[in-house]
């Protein structure tokens, strides 16, 4: 299934702990139905030592949230669900994702 929600958009969480976060989206997973979201859903998580982390120890780390529980913030700072729309740039026909709250191109 494809999402509407593609990496380095900003989003607003709408429900859960973070509920009115905002942040940028790392990573999408399809397969899953889930987004990363910087600074969003962070858990502490023990690692050993290994070569990125010499001494190990308690790391804070993002975990992923489902894409139903967050939002594309649009241009007029709002959280926004979204739309697709064709629309004819000279000769081609373009698919584009748009905003329901104020009908602009995202």
């Amino acid at each position: 299934m494809k999402l509407k929600i593609k990496k380095d958009d900003v989003v607003e969480v709408i429900s859960g702990d973070d509920k009115g976060k905002t942040g940028r989206v790392l990573l999408v997973d399809p397969k899953k139905m889930t987004v990363l979201v910087e600074g969003v859903n962070i858990h502490i998580k023990h690692e050993k030592p290994n070569q990125r982390n010499q001494n190990g120890g308690r790391v804070e780390k993002e975990f992923p949230i489902h894409y139903s529980n967050v939002l594309l913030v649009d241009s007029d700072k709002n959280a926004t669900r979204i739309g697709f729309r064709t629309e004819t740039k000279g000769s081609e026909t373009v698919r584009v994702r748009y905003s329901k709250n104020n009908n602009k191109v995202i």
